[in-house]
């Protein structure tokens, strides 16, 4: 492993001030734009065709168009002759499904067409959707905070918490901004985000506690910088080798993970910052000391030495 010496905490108070600009930001995006709720959230039709040979998707996307179809998705499911067909349906009950494999029999006569399914999402069902997956991650929030109080210190779960929502609302927030499609596997992104920044606020947290209690003659600055540096090489290793299978899986993995892909790369990087910056800025804000991370001695442990 490598020996890192930089002095993180020195620019404690610049990347404080760049976080609560972003976590503002993203705030302020998602109040006044919102999210582009996908058709998950949103309610729609959904159509997957079997092609017997390969179609452009442009020319499918086109063709839809140029029938009056407004707000659709066209991607390639599996294979490149099966089609995935998503389109915003909020009144008609899933009969444009009927009405897109309508259209591409009238178009691709020469070929032989499969409709594999059609499902229509309702919008009650989409709000459902997006309130259950809301619940799951404050329930999440709240039992990490619980889980780090109890295996370290009552600080600790604080900066662990806020560095977690400050992740997730800036995930959000560059998905309102940019105006990406949110959908259920965005939000699947953003608990595996959770996880994932959890395990390395975890793993750094760890070994401040473990030098809080050894180290003597040190200020807390310091020890977070000693502690930060120790664990440097294992969260840049971590995070770079998981940067690379979901680069792959943005470039290969074609549109229908796009969105997943982009908000796990996002909640990563953003993540490996959290774990370096906000959980001990948050640390040093609360004043943390030796003192509360001392290990209790037992009743009557001064008596024990008495022969």
């Amino acid at each position: 492993m490598m020996n890192f010496s930089i002095p993180f905490m020195k620019f404690r108070k610049i990347a404080g001030l760049a976080s609560i600009l972003l976590f503002v930001l993203a705030i302020v995006s998602l109040s006044f734009r919102g999210l582009s709720l996908g058709l998950d959230f949103s309610g729609g039709t959904l159509v997957e065709v079997a092609f017997e040979d390969t179609v452009p998707l442009e020319e499918i996307r086109a063709k839809l168009a140029s029938n009056g179809i407004e707000d659709f998705q066209v991607v390639n499911f599996g294979t490149e002759t099966d089609v995935l067909i998503k389109a915003a349906d909020k009144v008609s009950q899933g009969r444009l499904g009927d009405r897109i494999y309508s259209i591409l029999e009238s178009t691709y006569q020469d070929q032989e067409l499969q409709l594999k399914r059609v499902e229509f999402v309702g919008p009650q069902i989409g709000s459902e959707l997006r309130d259950q997956g809301g619940l799951g991650m404050l329930v999440a929030l709240g039992m990490i905070l619980l889980y780090v109080a109890f295996r370290f210190q009552f600080k600790f779960a604080i900066g662990a918490v806020i560095a977690l929502a400050h992740d997730v609302v800036i995930v959000l927030g560059i998905f309102s901004i940019v105006g990406w499609d949110f959908d259920l596997t965005v939000m699947a992104a953003l608990l595996a985000v959770i996880g994932y920044s959890l395990n390395d606020t975890i793993v750094v947290s760890d070994r401040m506690r473990e030098n809080f209690r050894t180290e003597r003659g040190l200020e807390p600055e310091e020890i977070v910088d000693k502690s930060i540096n120790q664990t440097l090489s294992r969260t840049l290793i971590t995070s770079l080798t998981t940067l690379l299978v979901l680069f792959s899986l943005l470039i290969f993995g074609g549109e229908l993970i796009k969105g997943f892909s982009l908000a796990l790369i996002l909640g990563i990087v953003i993540g490996t910052y959290s774990s370096i910056y906000v959980v001990a800025n948050m640390l040093l804000s609360m004043s943390i000391t030796q003192e509360d991370l001392a290990v209790p001695e037992p009743e009557g442990a001064e008596f024990d030495e008495i022969p």
